[in-house]
Parts: structure tokens; C-alpha cells; sequence
């Protein structure tokens, strides 16, 4: 059950293009986006380092004043920018993963109370890893989209025809790097999202698969 998966699998709910929508569909996507949010929320209360984009959305929010969800919201639409001379095409998957993602992110941070002591923080990293996995799996089997970030790595390796690993390397150096300056929480969460995010993702994509299957 807990195998990880080595692809996208096909779903009962997986859509043939991205503007396929179906109440089901719409309802797991958002689902899944959900999950992510309040699992970057968590990231972001263990107080031990966030996500790589959430410590530059952070970094904005400070400088701006504004809540953590609406620096997210400000960051997908620059990239959505950049997609522009990258010729992608949004789907209603991309448009959905900003809005909600940032929307649970900022409901997250007040449900959840900031972590008081670091083994509640390590919880928080560990708990918040499971649910960004969880959410990543349910709505990339949607199949409505590319979100801003994956599209920008997609575009930008099709451009250059660099591994599409370096190019997503080099986005997330960058973008921490940015929001350490601008006053971003990094540290051991950071370092331990960067190490199992994508085997959570791996994971929950098999669990997905095969809890269908039967």
C-alpha cells in the first residue's frame, strides 16, 4: 500500500484536458489543494523553517504587511507572468492552486497555534510533509493543470533542454535565497521538506492508486 509510485496514475477523476470540469473533479481538486495549504501552514507554525516558497511568500508578507496566504497569491500571479514568453497554457488546475493553496495557507495559520517547544515544531515539519504529499497527490491526479511553480520549471526546461531536476534546483535556491533576504524562516524544516517532500508525494500517489483499484 505505502509503495511509492513511480508516475502520475490515471483516476476515475483524472480529466482528458484541463478545462474538463466535473463536479467530482473539481471537488478532489480542491480537496487536494486544500490539504496542501494546511500543510504549509503547519511548515510555517513549527517556526523551524518553511517551505522554499513559502519562506519568500513570508519574507513578502513581512515587507508588505500583509498575511502570508495574500504574498502567495502575489507570488503565483508573477509567475503566472513569467509564463508568458514560456507560451504555457493555464488550466483551471493552475488558476484553483493559487487561490485555494493561499486561501488554507492563512486558515491554517489560525487554526493551527504556533509550535512552543522544538519537538512539537519537528511534529509540526513531519505532519505538514504528510499533508503537502497528500495534497500534491490528489490534485495532480486531476490532470486540470500544471500550478504556477511546476509550470515554470516545465517551460523553462523545454526552453533550455536542462534536466528539469537542475532546473528545479536552481528555482528553489533562488526563490529561498530571496526570502531569506527579505526575512523568510529558514532552517531544519526547510532542509527536512527538501529531503521527503517528494517521496510523500511518491507515497501518496501509490496509496491514491491503489485504494482505487479495489
Amino acid at each position: 500500500m505505502f509503495r511509492p509510485h513511480r508516475t502520475i496514475p490515471q483516476m476515475p477523476w483524472t480529466a482528458s484536458h484541463p478545462w474538463q470540469i466535473a463536479p467530482f473533479r473539481i471537488f478532489i481538486l480542491t480537496l487536494g489543494l486544500a490539504i496542501f495549504g494546511l500543510g504549509d501552514a503547519l511548515l510555517i507554525e513549527s517556526s523551524l523553517g518553511n517551505s522554499p516558497w513559502s519562506v519568500l511568500a513570508q519574507g513578502i508578507a513581512l515587507k508588505l504587511g500583509t498575511s502570508i496566504g495574500w504574498a502567495t497569491v502575489m507570488v503565483g500571479v508573477i509567475v503566472l507572468i513569467l509564463w508568458i514568453p514560456l507560451r504555457r497554457k493555464l488550466g483551471l488546475g493552475t488558476v484553483f492552486n493559487i487561490l485555494v493553496i493561499s486561501l488554507f495557507i492563512d486558515i491554517g495559520l489560525h487554526l493551527f497555534p504556533p509550535s512552543s517547544h522544538w519537538f512539537q515544531g519537528v511534529g509540526y515539519v513531519f505532519l505538514g510533509i504528510l499533508l503537502v504529499g497528500l495534497g500534491s497527490a490528489l490534485y495532480l491526479t486531476c490532470g486540470l493543470g500544471a500550478g504556477p511553480r511546476d509550470g515554470l520549471m516545465t517551460g523553462l526546461h523545454e526552453l533550455t533542454g536542462v534536466r528539469i531536476g537542475r532546473i528545479r534546483l536552481t528555482l528553489e535556491v533562488i526563490v529561498l535565497t530571496l526570502g531569506a533576504i527579505l526575512g523568510g524562516t529558514i532552517g531544519i524544516g526547510t532542509a527536512l521538506f527538501a529531503l521527503f517532500v517528494g517521496q510523500s508525494v511518491a507515497i501518496w500517489l501509490g496509496v491514491v492508486a491503489r485504494s482505487t483499484s479495489r
